[in-house]
């Protein structure tokens, strides 16, 4: 397990190599590949994507894109279309089987129904532009980030916080992410059954999905379900993630605030979660703080806090604080939800909160691009076979990994 972070580093150093490969292609090595793989970007590949001194080249591009939108759309057969206007008016009417239907839809590997989920998005994501326009140009649902090593209580501080935010007329949607087995590739899913109260409110959606092997326990589908919940009128999405590690900077990057569980009496807690992690929490909680834990709690809520003090701020106008509460008692709960709020409206003013999801756009365009540039590596025919050569090479010793790598690359990009 030690070595996956370092794995994970490498795929995306590959992943850039594969990037600088392909842009270095000639046009006609690259596009019609391209061309074959989705008619969601037909027109925007035919139309005007070079250089070009016009200023009005950029007004020209977004027209190719409208243009391929509105392409894929005639491209739909009578059923496709009834279904997709079935599930938006459900997902937009706050119905809560719609919303899992679309999920499951954006959730697929099936290549047709994938064109059809980012049709489906489309539309919600110009639904939700409508309404932040009506909120002032401000967003109208807060995503936050609940991640902490197990046994931390994950599922049951958000049980308990979910259920006050519903009795306060909040909507709340949980996407709670369970690791999967990495022999079977199963999941247990357990985390809806452990949230009994929660379930059974009609204000709050719940929706496990297994890790599928996805590092950090972030589906690669994840800013997708949270785009759609937030069409279907939640206004508080809370998105659970498992354990703690590098990879947990995946959901930091999909949420407006990232928030840290720890639990009381866990050993050197300073050394045991790594320094990284903390530096990107907007707000540390100390769960199980009562009974016997309630002292040991205190101590460790005064090291975090000094902690804090010696590490770089991520923001100008926040100090990430660290408080205290217990799912048992739910003493510190109101106060847990008052700095979330403090946090919410002190990054509102300052300009921050939306400025931090425009860079999170980004970010996640530029991994799903790395994802699927791998994918069309490893299904690449020059790849695939000198693949089960060079494999046998670097497990003998014959051949650095280093140079494999350097010899599938150049396979990949003279063919």
């Amino acid at each position: 397990m030690q070595l996956m972070p370092h794995i994970h580093y490498k795929m995306r150093q590959l992943g850039f190599s594969l990037l600088r490969h392909i842009s270095s292609l000639p046009s006609s090595l690259t596009v019609p590949s391209v061309t074959r793989s989705c008619c969601l970007h037909r027109g925007v590949l035919n139309g005007s994507c070079h250089q070009s001194p016009n200023p009005g080249h950029s007004c020209q591009h977004r027209r190719s894109v409208s243009t391929a939108l509105g392409q894929h759309i005639q491209d739909l057969s009578g059923p496709e279309q009834r279904l997709l206007d079935k599930l938006y008016e459900g997902l937009i009417g706050g119905q809560r089987a719609s919303l899992a239907e679309s999920i499951t839809l954006v959730e697929t590997q099936h290549p047709r129904k994938k064109e059809l989920a980012q049709v489906l998005l489309q539309r919600v994501l110009a639904y939700r532009r409508e309404q932040e326009s009506q909120n002032g140009g401000k967003p109208v649902a807060f995503r936050v980030g609940l991640s902490g090593p197990p046994g931390a209580g994950k599922s049951s501080f958000i049980e308990v916080v979910g259920k006050m935010l519903t009795s306060r007329g909040h909507k709340v949607s949980v996407l709670a992410v369970d690791p999967s087995s990495c022999t079977t590739g199963g999941s247990l899913l357990g985390d809806k059954t452990r949230m009994t109260e929660l379930s059974r409110d009609m204000n709050a959606f719940i929706r496990p999905s297994p890790a599928s092997g996805t590092l950090g326990g972030v589906t690669r589908t994840t800013n997708e379900a949270i785009v759609l919940c937030e069409g279907a009128g939640y206004d508080i999405v809370l998105v659970e993630t498992v354990g703690v590690g590098q990879s947990e900077f995946a959901v930091a990057d999909m949420v407006d605030m990232f928030v840290l569980l720890i639990p009381p009496a866990g050993g050197d807690e300073l050394q045991g979660i790594k320094r990284g992690i903390i530096e990107r929490a907007d707000l540390v909680v100390v769960t199980k703080s009562d009974g016997d834990l309630l002292v040991p709690a205190r101590r460790i809520q005064a090291e975090y806090t000094s902690a804090l003090k010696l590490l770089r701020r991520q923001s100008k106008s926040w100090n990430p604080k660290v408080v205290r509460a217990s799912s048992h008692t739910s003493e510190g709960i109101p106060e847990v939800w008052a700095k979330m709020e403090s946090y919410r409206d002190t990054m509102l003013a300052s300009g921050e909160f939306q400025g931090r999801r425009r860079a999170q756009q980004k970010v996640w365009m530029w991994s799903l691009i790395q994802e699927n540039v791998l994918l069309h590596f490893q299904n690449h025919p020059s790849v695939r076979d000198a693949l089960p050569h060079l494999e046998e090479r670097v497990t003998k010793g014959a051949t650095s990994p280093g140079l494999a790598a350097d010899l599938l690359l150049k396979a990949f990009s003279s063919s």
